[in-house]
C-alpha cells in the first residue's frame, strides 16, 4: 500500500510538472437431453482463426464490435511474439487474485478517502517484475480522439473506468501492440478540472481519492494484485464503429501503468457506475448491451451497445450488492447436472449473493454448492480416470486414451424460474488433453459471492438491460 501511494503521488508530482511544462475447437459435439458427446480432439486449440458465423451489424440503434482473445489467433496482438501468453496454471492465478480481491472488497467495505483502495478487478497476464493484473481475456477494437486512433482494450463488466496509456509516459509505460495514445495529437481532447464533481466522482469509482496537477484531474487505480494506473483525467471522443461515436467520454490518460496487460492498451469499464462507458452512452443506449464469448480462442465473438434480444432469451432480475454496487448482480438459485437438479438449500446462493462477470474465468461457488456439483459430475464422468489438479480445479481427467467422452450437461437456475444451460464448450478447462479439468471451483467461505464466470459464458447471448434491471440468456449467440 505505502509503495502503491508513493507511486501515485510521485507520478501527481511528474504530471504537474508536464502540466506546468483458450476453449474449443469448433462445435464438434452431439447434444442429448441430459448430456453431451464431445470429441476429444475438439479441445486442442487451433493455430488459425475461424471465419465468423454470424456477420457483425450496426444500425441507428446499435453498435456492435468484433470480440477476441486476447492470446488467439484472432488477436492482432498475437502477432507479438515478444508478448508471451500466460500458461493455465498462471491464468488460473490471475484469477484467483482477481477473484480475492471483489471479495475482499464485498466484505470489507470501507468508507471512501484518500488512502481507500478498493479493487473491482484484475485484467492480464503476469509482469516479470511480478506485478500482474488478473485475467480479463476479451478484447475490442475502439477509435480514440480526433484523428481517431484504434486501440484494442480489454472489455470488463467488473470494471467502470475506461483508460488507456497516454504519451508521453511520465513514469512509465508497459509494452503495448498498437502506438500509444498522444493525447496533443487530438483536436478533441480536453482534460477534467479538480472542481468538477465528475473529479470527484473518481472517489467511488476507484476507490481512491482523485489528485490535482495544474487544476486538472488526476485519477489513480489500483489493483488487487499490485499493479496500478495514474495519470490525468479527461473526455475525448470515443469511435464504437464508423457511424456511431460519442464526444465528450470520461477516460483515464495513463502516465504511469504498471503491470503488462497482454499487450492491450488498456480498459473498457463497462460497470454500473456513472462513469462506466454504459452509462456515459445511455441516453443512445439506454443502459442497454449483450456480448457474446466465442466457443474458442480461435473463434471471434462480439459486443454490441443497444439493439434487441434474441427471440429465445430468458430474462432474470438484476440485483444489487449493497458492498459493490457497480457489479451486476444476480439471484443464483440452483444448479442441475445431467438434467437433475442438486438439493442444494436456496439459503446457500442467497447467503453468499451472486454476480456475473467478464473478467473472471471460471465460475466460483460456496462451498456446500460446489461440494454437491463436484460429488455429482464425478458420479457422472466414473468411467474416465482422474489425474492430478490444476492450479484451483480439482476435478480433472486424464482423456488421452479417447476419441469422445459423454459429459453431462450443466444448468444454472435464477430467479422467475429459468434454468439456463451451460454451453458444451463452458463445461471443461485444461492444459492438455491429459488434464481436462471441471472448470469450478468452491470458494473459501459460505459469505463469499458467487461469481458467475466467462467460462461458463461461451456461446451464450448475455443481454444486460440497466434501464429495465434485468438480464438475459441465449443459446448460441455467436452464430
Amino acid at each position: 500500500m505505502k509503495w502503491f501511494l508513493y507511486a501515485y503521488f510521485l507520478c501527481l508530482c511528474l504530471l504537474f510538472s508536464l502540466e506546468k511544462s483458450y476453449g474449443f475447437e469448433g462445435r464438434k459435439f452431439a447434444e442429448n437431453h441430459d448430456s453431451y458427446t464431445i470429441e476429444v480432439s475438439s479441445l486442442l486449440p487451433s493455430a488459425s482463426c475461424k471465419s465468423p458465423t454470424k456477420a457483425l451489424s450496426s444500425n441507428d440503434t446499435k453498435a456492435s464490435l468484433k470480440v477476441v482473445h486476447k492470446h488467439g489467433p484472432c488477436s492482432t496482438l498475437n502477432q507479438d511474439k515478444t508478448i508471451a501468453a500466460p500458461t493455465p496454471t498462471q491464468i488460473l492465478l490471475q484469477d484467483q487474485s482477481r477473484v480475492k480481491s471483489i471479495h475482499s472488497r464485498l466484505s470489507n467495505p470501507k468508507t471512501s478517502g484518500e488512502n481507500d483502495v478498493k479493487v473491482i478487478d484484475a485484467t492480464t497476464i503476469p509482469a516479470k517484475d511480478g506485478s500482474v493484473v488478473g485475467s480479463g481475456s476479451y478484447i475490442v477494437t475502439v477509435g480514440l480522439g480526433t484523428p481517431q486512433k484504434e486501440l484494442s482494450l480489454i472489455f470488463d463488466t467488473g470494471s467502470d473506468i475506461t483508460w488507456t496509456q497516454c504519451q508521453p509516459c511520465a513514469t512509465i509505460c508497459y509494452k503495448q501492440m498498437e502506438q500509444i495514445f498522444d493525447p496533443s495529437q487530438s483536436t478533441s481532447y480536453t482534460n477534467i478540472s479538480c472542481s468538477s464533481s465528475i473529479c470527484s466522482s473518481l472517489t467511488s469509482a476507484t476507490g481512491i481519492t482523485p489528485g490535482c496537477a495544474s487544476s486538472t484531474c488526476v485519477y489513480g487505480i489500483q489493483y488487487g494484485d499490485s499493479s496500478f494506473s495514474v495519470g490525468f483525467f479527461g473526455a475525448e471522443k470515443l469511435t464504437l464503429t464508423p457511424t456511431e461515436a460519442f464526444n465528450n467520454i470520461y477516460f483515464g490518460c495513463g502516465q504511469d501503468n504498471q503491470g503488462l496487460f497482454g499487450g492491450s492498451a488498456g480498459i473498457l469499464g463497462l460497470g454500473r457506475h456513472k462513469l462506466s462507458v454504459v452509462s456515459q452512452t445511455a441516453q443512445k443506449y439506454n443502459k442497454v448491451f449483450s456480448y457474446c464469448l466465442p466457443s474458442s480462442s480461435s473463434s471471434t465473438g462480439f459486443l454490441t451497445f443497444g439493439g434487441s434480444a434474441s427471440k429465445n432469451s430468458k430474462f432474470t432480475p438484476l440485483s444489487t450488492i449493497s458492498a459493490g454496487p457497480s457489479f451486476y448482480g444476480l439471484d443464483f438459485t440452483g444448479i442441475s447436472v445431467g438434467g437433475t437438479k442438486l438439493a442444494i438449500s436456496a439459503s446457500v446462493f442467497s447467503t453468499a449473493g451472486a454476480i456475473i462477470d467478464s473478467g473472471t474465468t471460471i465460475t466460483w461457488l460456496p462451498p456446500a454448492a460446489y461440494s454437491e456439483l463436484r460429488a455429482s459430475f464425478r458420479k457422472w464422468m466414473s468411467n474416465y480416470p482422474l489425474t492430478s489438479a490444476l492450479g484451483t480445479l480439482d476435478t480433472c481427467y486424464d482423456l488421452s486414451s479417447y476419441s469422445t467422452i459423454s459429459v453431462p450437461k450443466i444448468g444454472f437456475f435464477f430467479s422467475g424460474g429459468i434454468e439456463v444451460d451451460i454451453d458444451a464448450t463452458g463445461i471443461f478447462y485444461w492444459s492438455s488433453i491429459s488434464q481436462v479439468c471441471l472448470a469450478f471451483a468452491g470458494n473459501s467461505y459460505a459469505t463469499d459471492v458467487l461469481i458467475f464466470g466467462n467460462v461458463q459464458q461461451k456461446t451464450l447471448e448475455v443481454f444486460y438491460d440497466g434501464s429495465a434491471g434485468k438480464v438475459g440468456f441465449a443459446p448460441g449467440g455467436c452464430s
